[in-house]
């Protein structure tokens, strides 16, 4: 078994994105070089697993690790927690205080969220990186420490070195290797991976039966944007385990859970007028009008069945149903072939395009007019069912 085998079982980390793999390689080659690292993504796609990966993969894994969250500590207290304090600095410093960069020396920091750090802390973080000289608040002396330092933000550091929030010198120092973890929307099937996965957990944390999902709820699921990412579907299998009865989640109980369901994600550098959907709306749509247009033929041949006269058990027929005479003077109904059945027939009373408006006409009276449900209960996007409603004329 590979290093990136090992390593996503060894941390938990479900998925089989090659984006996320690219991630996780990255993380375990660079681990042996000792140089800092920037994480990036968004909020919730799980950057804190990649510096542990890199921490256990490196030459100071038998040192000590810390993960501190910049954005969760007040600013006034900021320094402290990194560098230290001494006796009487500020009101409330009772005694002399190692910061995490005296405690951790020759080990790891992971700095999360570090774009919220103030200017004053970052120009005392570039200054441990450059020589690893720091000094306590409150004292003069300078210390030093071997410290590796990771990054992860949520953040575009772009946008704030121009907007003059980050300094540009620190933000180069701290991207020496830069690593990149994909939203979760990005990864296609790890939605369903991810969802089972919790779902397990939980049914055993909570000692109930694990929920499961029928086809329209993966669907959704699938195609649903994830602004939380791996956090808002954790929170998601959760609230599901507990509340729900049925353990079965259909796409209506989705839609109970997740804000703005139908919301879509921004496809960089296609058309504003393009939807990514359109295409498999279609062909969804279709698919279930076949279907129905193949349970028409299945009731028929059962209504044929139920007419017909009353013939040997042993004769091969379309339903298990007992055979029961026909009136007299009834002309009998032949009954279809299996190929018959499914084959499109041109002759059809409901054509494909009338079935296509029925369909929708039911659907939209059935959700009161509200397109964002009729599209969901449809299974397309809500720009195909517009453009199904201006076609077919049923505004």
């Amino acid at each position: 078994m590979d290093e990136l085998m090992v390593a996503k079982r060894r941390f938990g980390i479900v998925g089989n994105h090659p984006l996320l793999h690219h991630a996780i390689d990255k993380a375990i080659r660079i681990a042996k070089a000792d140089i800092s690292v920037l994480i990036t993504g968004e909020s919730g796609v799980g950057k804190e697993t990649l510096p542990k990966i890199i921490h256990e993969h490196s030459v100071r894994k038998h040192n000590l690790y810390f993960s501190i969250n910049c954005g969760a500590i007040p600013e006034g207290t900021i320094d402290s927690e990194l560098f230290g304090h001494e006796k009487g600095a500020f009101t409330g410093a009772t005694t002399n205080r190692k910061g995490y960069f005296e405690v951790a020396d020759g080990g790891t920091l992971f700095l999360d969220e570090v774009g919220e750090l103030p200017l004053a802390s970052q120009a005392k973080l570039l200054r441990v990186l450059e020589n690893g000289e720091f000094i306590r608040v409150g004292d003069s002396k300078v210390l030093h420490t071997d410290v590796r330092v990771i990054a992860a933000t949520n953040v575009s550091m772009n946008e704030a070195v121009k907007k003059k929030k980050f300094r540009e010198d620190l933000f180069y120092r701290l991207a020496t290797a830069e690593i990149f973890l994909p939203p979760l929307r990005e990864r296609d099937d790890d939605v369903l991976l991810l969802f089972k996965k919790f779902a397990a957990d939980f049914a055993e944390k909570y000692h109930i039966p694990p929920v499961s999902l029928t086809d329209t709820a993966s669907h959704a699921l699938l195609h649903y944007h994830w602004p939380g990412n791996i956090r808002q579907l954790k929170n998601f299998a959760e609230q599901v385990s507990l509340v729900e009865k049925d353990r079965l989640i259909d796409h209506y109980t989705v839609a109970k859970y997740l804000p703005d369901f139908d919301t879509k994600p921004t496809y960089v550098g296609m058309d504003d007028n393009f939807d990514a959907r359109d295409t498999i709306g279609d062909a969804s749509i279709h698919q279930m009008l076949f279907e129905i247009r193949k349970d028409i033929h299945e009731l028929k041949a059962v209504l044929a069945q139920l007419i017909r006269p009353m013939r040997s058990y042993e004769d091969p027929t379309p339903s298990n149903l007992p055979l029961l005479p026909y009136p007299q003077g009834t002309q009998e109904y032949t009954i279809p072939t299996d190929h018959e059945m499914t084959k499109p027939h041109p002759t059809d009373d409901f054509s494909l395009e009338q079935k296509e408006i029925e369909t929708i006409k039911q659907a939209l009276e059935k959700n009161h007019g509200r397109r964002k449900e009729t599209a969901l209960a449809l299974g397309i996007s809500e720009r195909t069912l517009y453009r199904k409603i201006k076609q077919y004329d049923l505004e």
